[in-house]
């Protein structure tokens, strides 16, 4: 069953009428999952998870870092900035890499370069090889995401698709939420160094199970030629857009420094509109976001993950700058909702499955809403209970409606555009996090150029959550316009 790595991929057009037949079979209603395909999706799941897992794990040891490797605050957070940079980055080349490359090689190829980074992370004698070795990590989760969508989209029955993207669901959203409290529980126990220690055995199951699971077929790229432009200016976008509000941060909203980066992000940004109409080859398959309801889906997607990591940040920040709490306690206190959360996703997916997008969305965003304007309401008053309590409510709506967004814009493009889709949701899910942290902290810190920091703490996360209250808003608005364009459709 298993595929040799170097079966050489035939061209697209030869795989046409084996592509029409697997459709069959994934819309017939009482296909069954075979178990290959149930621990390929485990063990491809399992290698995205350590990847988020240890990104987060490193936000708590930053002050030993800083004391430890004699380096400055703004050198040690490029572990976690400049990892999430070049996931964001790879992920952005997928569409093509999917098409390009069987699964299997995929696998082991960001399976090694998982293991690799690991080993070098843990021998680390200075921050440039540590730095090195997140950097080969941040490869490895590119590549395992969207490899996991894919082999959903691609594996599994219609009738069944809600189920197993809310349990890719819970990969993504529980490993942010668990890093925090693992990390700092083996940096006060251990050492920073007993994170990557963790992960190695995980990784060896995860490479035996793959072994044994993962195959398929590239669909080929019909002859287009790889985008190295695009993604270029791609990358410089990203890269612009959190530079840019790090100046926020830095010197201030009004300040030259921010309004001259947002001058050239636009800039870029049109320059990659332009070049997306213009090119003659393409990162993507651009006419997916000719679809109205895709370019829906796609803002919820984004939205929802900007509030969640955002949140991430902003609650373990309150406690430790407020209320005096330690890192460990900050993990602590995300952990409740994060389990909660994970059960809400594939019940969530079997509703979806029984009877569609609308109520389960309603209800998430609802939770996401009221969780927000609590929070809102009392940023002057918060408690660690209240906190908890708040996350946990935020956690189980954003669990409900993650999952199935993607889900559901799957349903509407062609099977061999499921790789773009599959690519561009992963990368700007990737890119919403790394946003959503540098938007969260850029208002926290702008508020300490004029007051205290305990203070400043207070009024800017004050303003954070009025932001994602917004942004959950405009997302249920969003939502509503998606029902009556399917109506329509």
């Amino acid at each position: 069953m298993a595929e040799s790595t170097r079966q050489q991929l035939k061209p697209a057009g030869s795989m046409e009428h084996s592509h029409d037949h697997r459709a069959d079979l994934l819309n017939a209603p009482d296909s069954p999952v075979p178990w290959r395909t149930r621990v390929a999706i485990a063990s491809i799941g399992m290698l995205s998870f350590v990847g988020i897992l240890t990104e987060t794990s490193m936000n708590v040891t930053f002050p030993t870092l800083i004391s430890s490797m004699h380096v400055s605050l703004a050198t040690v957070q490029w572990l976690t900035t400049g990892y999430l940079l070049l996931v964001t980055i790879v992920m952005s080349s997928t569409a093509d890499v999917l098409k390009r490359f069987n699964p299997r090689p995929l696998f082991f190829f960001a399976l090694a370069m998982s293991v690799a980074g690991a080993l070098i992370c843990l021998v680390a004698p200075s921050f440039a090889p540590l730095l090195a070795g997140r950097m080969l990590q941040a490869v490895a989760t590119g590549i395992a995401t969207p490899l996991m969508f894919q082999t959903i989209f691609t594996e599994i029955p219609v009738h069944k698709l809600g189920v197993y993207t809310g349990f890719a669901a819970v990969i993504i959203s529980l490993a942010p939420a668990l890093g925090p409290t693992y990390g700092g529980i083996l940096t006060s126990i251990w050492s920073w160094r007993a994170i990557f220690v963790g992960v190695l055995p995980l990784l060896v199951a995860i490479g035996i199970a793959g072994s044994l699971s993962v195959s398929g077929k590239a669909p080929g790229t019909a002859g287009r030629r790889f985008d190295i432009v695009g993604l270029l200016i791609l990358s410089c976008v990203f890269l612009g857009l959190l530079l840019t509000f790090n100046q926020a941060g830095v010197y201030g909203w009004l300040s030259w420094q921010f309004g001259v980066g947002l001058l050239i992000c636009i800039a870029l940004i049109a320059l990659m509109t332009w070049h997306a109409g213009h090119g003659e080859r393409k990162l993507f398959d651009y006419s997916i976001l000719g679809n109205r309801l895709i370019r829906l889906r796609l803002f919820g997607y984004f939205g929802m993950q900007f509030i969640n990591i955002g949140m991430s940040f902003i609650l373990p920040l309150y406690v430790q700058d407020v209320l005096g709490g330690s890192a460990m306690a900050a993990g602590l206190m995300l952990l409740p909702g994060a389990l909660i959360g994970a059960v809400a996703s594939p019940v969530a997916g079997q509703e979806y499955d029984r009877s569609g997008l609308r109520r389960p969305i309603t209800v998430s965003i609802t939770l996401m809403v009221l969780a927000l304007v609590l929070l809102a309401g009392f940023a002057g008053s918060l408690t660690v209970v209240l906190m908890g309590v708040f996350y946990a409510l935020l956690r189980i709506g954003f669990n409900i409606g993650f999952g199935i967004t993607m889900s559901d814009a799957s349903t509407v493009v062609a099977p061999r555009q499921k790789s773009d889709q599959n690519s561009l949701f992963s990368m700007m899910q990737q890119f919403a996090g790394s946003l959503g942290t540098a938007v969260m902290s850029a208002v926290i810190a702008a508020q300490t150029l004029r007051m205290p920091v305990d203070a400043a703490t207070v009024s800017g996360s004050r303003i954070d959550f009025i932001i994602l209250l917004v942004l959950a808003l405009a997302i249920g608005v969003a939502t509503a316009l998606s029902f009556r364009v399917r109506r329509e459709a």
